[in-house]
């Protein structure tokens, strides 16, 4: 692992906001050129293992990552607290960053993939399936355990949107709300012999759980990950240069079974 960037990474699940803060931190040597760079980023990209791959490179500007659900991280770029940001939940994105005018570059980055995860069984039959919508459906119907990060991330936002296209709105003691990160919902997904819906690169690192791959083969899964440069910060400029970086090498390593280069180059939204 490279030594050349600062980094200081800050784990704000929900449960940690409510309590103040809750930080971890991993030291480097600092690199000339200012201050550290704040990269705003959600848990599957921490819990993936594509902020390790990061983390063995050689950035060009030293860093300070920030890692929680995908609305936290918006909302804290919005407010000017972040300078570069990678996230998953296209809704929000545009919502709270692009249409407010707070991003000055937008680079489409890589896509994984979702997919409904449950038990073996599987009572509710989400493996006959047609689409995600019907799996969400069936499930429902089945009263079957389902645990929800239920924490503004874009998995959630993706599973919200799964509701809504099957036209139920989930309530009642089957449907769990978690308000933590993907690993600690996929644990109690598994310990309740439930089902949940995983982003895979995360879901393909977890050990010791048994819960299985049911249902993703609708195209309406699909989980691009795009990267914002925000505009109204004096970082800016060293944003486009992390983020014309990111696009070219911190891609690149990513590991192809995981992760898929999304089409398009960096440019203003």
């Amino acid at each position: 692992m490279t030594t050349g960037m600062n980094r200081v990474r800050i784990i704000v699940p929900l449960m940690c906001a409510a309590l103040g803060a809750c930080t971890s931190e991993s030291r480097g040597p600092r690199r000339l050129g200012g201050p550290p760079l704040r990269l705003g980023t959600t848990h599957t990209v921490e819990q993936s293992g594509a902020l390790a791959v990061l983390d063995s490179l050689d950035a060009p500007v030293s860093l300070r990552v920030v890692v929680g659900p995908s609305g936290q991280i918006l909302r804290t770029a919005a407010a000017g607290d972040l300078d570069v940001v990678l996230t998953h939940a296209p809704t929000l994105e545009q919502r709270i960053l692009v249409a407010p005018g707070h991003v000055t570059l937008r680079c489409p980055f890589v896509a994984s993939r979702f997919a409904i995860v449950g038990p073996v069984a599987d009572p509710a039959h989400v493996t006959e399936a047609a689409s995600a919508a019907d799996a969400v459906r069936r499930i429902a119907a089945a009263r079957a355990v389902f645990v929800s990060r239920a924490d503004s991330s874009g998995t959630h936002v993706k599973e919200i949107s799964l509701w809504a296209a099957a036209g139920i709105n989930p309530t009642g003691a089957w449907y769990l709300q978690t308000g933590v990160d993907q690993a600690a919902t996929l644990l109690l997904a598994d310990e309740r012999n439930g089902y949940a819906l995983a982003d895979l690169p995360t879901f393909s690192r977890q050990q010791g759980i048994e819960l299985r791959r049911l249902f993703d083969s609708d195209t309406g899964l699909a989980n691009p990950y795009t990267l914002y440069v925000i505009g109204a910060t004096p970082q800016s400029r060293r944003g486009r240069q992390f983020a014309e970086w990111a696009m070219r090498e911190w891609r690149a390593r990513l590991p192809g079974a995981a992760f898929t280069p999304l089409a398009g180059d960096c440019a203003a939204p």
